[in-house]
């Protein structure tokens, strides 16, 4: 009989901890709602050659009626706005092609965030992580 309870609450327990995982992740922060996007490749271009990818993981903190379910059909279009944005204007940090710049990233997503999901549905763009396809690039001295 304690065999056959041990398994019962081994069975039971990864699923009472998934449900308070999410009722969790369901609950609202302290600084508001916030969806994320992961995986972005942006092109460092230099010279008009393609010079290194750099892969980006955000952060859209969410203003308004927003939320992350809201949001989650619009992700497709805002992870194409910004590629798009990216090759016609690179987001490139003078001198280094391991890097990209968060503040022009932030700002042209912000723009086009303000027509794909409604003005004031993302407040602010956070860039969480930047990996770089190839480890050099060109830096100043």
């Amino acid at each position: 009989m304690l065999r056959r309870d041990l398994i019962a609450a081994a069975v039971a327990l990864p699923s009472v901890a998934a449900a308070t995982m999410a009722e969790a992740d369901d609950a609202p922060s302290s600084s508001g709602a916030s969806f994320g996007i992961a995986g972005v490749g942006l092109p460092i271009i230099s010279g008009g050659r393609v010079r290194n990818y750099v892969f980006v993981s955000l952060r859209l903190h969410l203003g308004g009626a927003a939320t992350p379910e809201s949001m989650r059909p619009k992700a497709a279009f805002l992870r194409d706005a910004l590629v798009r944005a990216g090759h016609r204007t690179p987001f490139v940090v003078e001198n280094d092609w391991t890097r990209i710049d968060a503040a022009a990233l932030s700002a042209s997503l912000m723009r086009s965030a303000a027509t794909i999901a409604g003005r004031g549905a993302v407040t602010r763009v956070e860039v969480l992580s930047q990996a770089p396809r190839r480890r050099t690039g060109v830096r100043a001295g």
